[in-house]
């Protein structure tokens, strides 16, 4: 089929349109942006990508990035000439415009060429080493030592034997680590908590959930599972459910760790200081806090200038058809928790699907997760989200009540981009499209983001009037 493009310019943002037969829009050979520019881009061998992570080694800058099955086979690694299994990937990222591969570990390090993942991904510095702690196929978490990124050792395994493992996360300060998996014995996905203090010798702490996912509970339905958690001063912020039934906790650090683990109903609300549930069309993916906004504009002591709160994003789960097919409108919301007992949500962010006739790309259109650096370039200031189709979006939070696009930016699609079928009766309707999954920024000030249909990872710089809302020293 011949397809023709028309490329349009509104308010100084390109887009290109190519029409087609039966495509309809798609997205094509240039990127659309506004007030964000590409500075480098890594191919990550054509493997689809999940989280990454951006961790500085000395004089260096090391991407940690977190891959997945994609097209369900093991993908050429040019550094062995070898078939492996998606795993994660170690880019030097000193240059950005210049990322290189140092190396690649195979989700299954007994069984390289084995199609696998490696989803998640963490790195703290521990006594003078760096470690890597990593989801591993979907049964296991594992540290390897990578303070030679080029040369990563395997260290232990945390916890194995387990299903559904996921995004997790490391106090670098303490070791402790909130570890994300369904233990055969919970009702649904849960946090294993461990002291990593020493990565070589894992301390289990306790098992963590919602009151009636714990073993025994006959409590129906079961609570929505974790998605992930967040720990920040002496709060730990859990998200539930991802995109339905959705539960923000926010928990005392202290009395989790220090309270009784016998998993009962009493000890799972001990360490609970405050929660939100959702209606079931919308869930809880990513709680990153932002604490001590100064609104503008409130003065009264009263009611509080200096306010706290958590961004919490509600995944699109279903890929649509022109949208018919997903469930509901899925957006970022911002949840005042100055009343930490009493969360409530005050603003919401989207992305208008008029602004690119996102619903006839194909894939998922919405938000997935948010940026979860504490980087004072950013803190307060801007939060990235991914948004699937629409690639990042750059929210200006400095009035949480009123939360603004300043920037965007979606990918080109590559020769590696896979496409995103849907059947509706016996009609399959396939189209090849960007599905950014995770974005993360790093304390230079970049912006890298990754694809899940495996477009590579793109790394990125704020331009124009977004760039001068940031703190850059």
């Amino acid at each position: 089929m011949r397809v023709s493009s028309q490329k349009i310019s509104v308010a100084g943002v390109l887009f290109v349109i190519a029409a087609g037969a039966v495509s309809g829009l798609t997205q094509g050979s240039t990127p659309e942006s506004k007030n964000m520019k590409l500075v480098g881009m890594h191919d990550l061998q054509g493997r689809s990508a999940y989280q990454p992570v951006i961790h500085r080694q000395g004089d260096r800058w090391i991407a940690y990035v977190g891959t997945q099955r994609g097209r369900g086979v093991a993908v050429n690694n040019p550094l062995t000439g070898a078939n492996e299994g998606s795993g994660t990937l170690i880019i030097d990222v000193t240059d950005p415009a210049k990322p290189s591969t140092l190396s690649h570990i195979p989700g299954d390090r007994t069984n390289p060429t084995k199609p696998s993942n490696a989803q998640m991904v963490r790195v703290c510095d521990r006594g003078g080493e760096r470690y890597l702690l990593r989801s591993a196929g979907d049964t296991r978490h594992e540290v390897w030592n990578v303070t030679n990124p080029a040369a990563p050792r395997f260290v232990v395994t945390v916890a194995d034997g387990l299903k559904s493992v996921h995004k997790s996360w490391w106090e670098c300060d303490s070791g402790i680590a909130y570890v994300v998996a369904e233990d055969p014995a919970w009702r649904g996905r849960g946090t294993k908590i461990f002291d990593l203090s020493n990565p070589s010798s894992p301390v289990f702490i306790r098992d963590f959930g919602l009151v009636g996912q714990e073993p025994g509970s006959q409590v129906e339905p079961v609570p929505a599972g974790i998605h992930g958690p967040i720990s920040y001063r002496n709060r730990v912020y859990f998200a539930y459910g991802t995109g339905k039934d959705g539960v923000l906790q926010i928990v005392d650090r202290e009395k989790l760790l220090k309270g009784d683990p016998t998993p009962t109903p009493k000890n799972l609300l001990y360490p609970e200081v405050g929660r939100l549930d959702m209606p079931s069309f919308w869930g809880g993916h990513t709680s990153f806090p932002v604490l001590g906004i100064e609104v503008p504009d409130f003065q009264s002591e009263r009611h509080g200038r200096v306010r706290d709160f958590v961004v919490l994003p509600s995944e699109i789960n279903s890929d649509g058809v022109e949208c018919r097919s997903q469930d509901s409108r899925d957006m970022v919301f911002l949840i005042d928790i100055t009343d930490e007992t009493k969360p409530f949500p005050v603003a919401n962010f989207q992305v208008p699907e008029s602004a690119g006739n996102f619903c006839q790309r194909g894939g998922r259109f919405g938000p997935h997760a948010i940026s979860e650096s504490f980087t004072p370039i950013y803190y307060k200031r801007i939060v990235f989200v991914s948004y699937f189709n629409a690639g990042v979006r750059a929210m200006d939070i400095r009035d949480p009540f009123h939360p603004a696009e300043v920037a965007f930016y979606i990918p080109a699609t590559t020769k590696n981009t896979e496409q995103r079928c849907v059947k509706t009766g016996d009609q399959e309707r396939c189209k090849v499209v960007i599905q950014t999954e995770n974005v993360e920024v790093d304390d230079r000030g970049f912006i890298y983001m990754v694809d899940d249909t495996s477009t590579g990872m793109h790394i990125l710089e704020l331009t124009g009037a977004a760039r001068s809302i940031a703190n850059f020293p």
